[in-house]
């Protein structure tokens, strides 16, 4: 594969070998049936949307004018032309109609735009996220009144369609979402809200679910109702609420998120006391999903600016593509990008199947749905923020400067580790899925079995090494069910393995697929991340048996297939021990 010097104008889909392969592993007929239109989305995403989150970020963020010339309070939002001809753009494209109506596409599909989208603009994905969070949990779990009249106008694809918030954080700080004040007074059919949501992006949107507290409902989770809140009402007025600010934040400067003082204001109910949280959590859930994919997108991008770059760029007198540390450097970025993939693809994969069950704790697919978003929401952020600044480092001086996409990867990829909580939120998740109570781990110790007790010859050293790994964990969650009192001062460490260990499987059943029709190139990439991941002892400095990833590094980095026939197991175990 020949990189352009220049990135923008590419067609990221088209240009994504590894995600095309991903996809017609996963479902053959999102890879098939719909390739054009993701080709056409990729094409727009490298070209006009990449133009307008630049000078959005650069030039026009938005901006809250509060009161008209006359002091009516009118919590209008300015936003520039540019970023409101994109954003209607992306929703008549179906990034959320796609998946409703009479032949739904799956989930899959929207999710994988989004991460195209996130290669461009973070910005734009962050409403699309909660768009599709809203209108999943109208689709499922509103009553048919509420769905009927709201869902359509999420889901239309004419360029007139309304947005999603999900409103949730207030001032003492979102993690403890049981703390919360917003007070909910019923009204004839609907409620008033009163409250203050300290965090609310996509302010302006149109439709947000809110979590609130019914009079006389009892302290924390239990007693949250869930409701959906317009901006405007029925007659076009607006619903009586002020924005206060609009936030001053480090990244994604191109969606508004404000701080909302709810003043009595209009909601119907989605779901009472105790089920609003839990229906808030479903919608988190989904947006987990989308971090997930927001992060890929960014690590896709960062390694796409770099490798871009580099082949093309000359030092002291020589392709500066032929010195070692930049190939090593690369292949390092590589190895990353190709992780964060198969995890948050793999997570996606997970919500279509877990949608068409029930909602119960202790299905399995459920419980494997909530253990592979944990695991992927939480490693493709701590990927996507060493990635973005891997990539600045490797071009240098310029990557610093606002003439490259860099400095902007960089500030938004940093959310992401903090966008539907941060990792500690995701350690007690996969506390809570390590537990008795549900199957969580018996649903990860048998998707990773699935791949190793399959696993050919060649690759049989990656599989005891994963094996191997995932003892570890399996001791460590035997221990913490016997003691749960040293759940929180392991969880994250615990974390960190399985998810190492869990993207280390998800690669080699990747690699093992290629090698069926002769292609050792994902053998390569499996080989290099268990060994900089799951390598025991730890790697060390002095790594001779490693050059074979340098002899194959123009088919590694340029997404060439490797003849398999051309590789030895002894190659590959001399790698991951190196």
């Amino acid at each position: 594969m020949k990189y352009e010097r220049e990135t923008r104008g590419q067609n990221f889909f088209d240009l994504d070998r590894n995600v095309q392969k991903i996809l017609t592993s996963l479902n053959p007929m999102v890879a098939s049936d719909w390739s054009v239109k993701l080709s056409e989305f990729g094409d727009w995403v490298g070209s006009e949307l990449d133009e307008e989150a630049e000078y959005t970020d650069r030039f026009a963020p938005p901006v809250l004018d509060s009161y008209t010339r006359d002091g009516v309070l009118t919590n209008h939002i300015r936003l520039n032309p540019f970023w409101e001809k994109v954003e209607r753009e992306v929703y008549r494209r179906g990034v959320i109609g796609h998946n409703y109506g009479a032949s739904p596409a799956p989930f899959l599909l929207t999710f994988t735009m989004g991460y195209l989208i996130s290669q461009s603009d973070v910005s734009l994905h962050c409403p699309v996220t909660m768009t599709g969070a809203v209108a999943y949990v109208l689709e499922r779990f509103a009553p048919p009144a509420v769905r009927d009249r709201y869902l359509g106008e999420l889901t239309r694809t004419d360029g007139l369609a309304l947005t999603g918030g999900t409103w949730v954080t207030e001032l003492h700080g979102g993690s403890d979402v049981g703390a919360t004040t917003t007070v909910a007074r019923a009204e004839g059919d609907h409620f008033r809200l009163t409250g203050l949501k300290w965090f609310t992006s996509n302010a302006n949107g149109g439709l947000a679910i809110a979590t609130a507290r019914p009079e006389g409902a009892p302290d924390g989770t239990k007693g949250l109702g869930l409701y959906l809140v317009p901006t405007h009402l029925e007659d076009g007025t607006p619903n009586p609420m002020r924005i206060r600010r609009l936030k001053d934040k480090l990244g994604t400067r191109g969606v508004p998120t404000g701080e909302i003082d709810l003043e009595n204001t209009w909601a119907v109910e989605i779901a009472p006391p105790p089920q609003g949280f839990k229906l808030m959590m479903e919608a988190l859930e989904f947006s987990r999903i989308h971090n997930a994919m927001s992060a890929a997108g960014i690590s896709r991008r960062a390694f796409l600016e770099a490798v871009s770059y580099m082949s093309h760029r000359e030092a002291f007198g020589k392709p500066v593509f032929g010195f070692p540390m930049v190939r090593d450097e690369l292949l390092n970025m590589l190895v990353r990008l190709e992780a964060s993939c198969a995890l948050s693809f793999s997570a996606a994969q997970s919500f279509d199947v877990a949608h068409v069950t029930e909602l119960s704790d202790d299905d399995v697919s459920r419980a494997w749905m909530r253990m592979v978003t944990a695991l992927a929401k939480y490693r493709t952020a701590e990927d996507a923020n060493v990635l973005s600044r891997a990539a600045i480092e490797i071009i240098g001086g310029n990557a610093y400067t606002y003439d490259y996409v860099t400095p902007r990867l960089m500030r938004d990829a940093q959310v992401l580790t903090v966008w539907e909580g941060p990792a500690n939120i995701q350690a007690l998740e996969v506390l809570r899925m390590i537990g008795n109570r549900y199957p969580g781990f018996e649903a990860l110790s048998e998707n990773i079995g699935a791949t190793t007790s399959e696993t050919p010859e060649l690759l049989s050293d990656i599989s005891a090494r994963i094996d191997g790994a995932l003892v570890e964990c399996n001791e460590t969650v035997i221990h913490l069910r016997n003691a749960p009192a040293d759940g929180p001062k392991y969880a994250r460490k615990l974390m960190d393995r399985m998810a190492h260990t869990l993207a280390a499987s998800l690669l080699l059943d990747e690699a093992t697929r290629d090698l069926k029709n002769g292609d050792a190139r994902k053998s390569l990439v499996a080989a290099l991340y268990v060994r900089d991941h799951l390598a025991i002892p730890a790697r060390r400095i002095v790594d001779e048996a490693s050059q074979i990833g340098d002899d194959l590094f123009e088919a590694l980095i340029g997404y060439e297939p490797v003849i398999a026939s051309k590789i030895s197991r002894q190659q590959i175990d001399g790698l991951i021990a190196a």
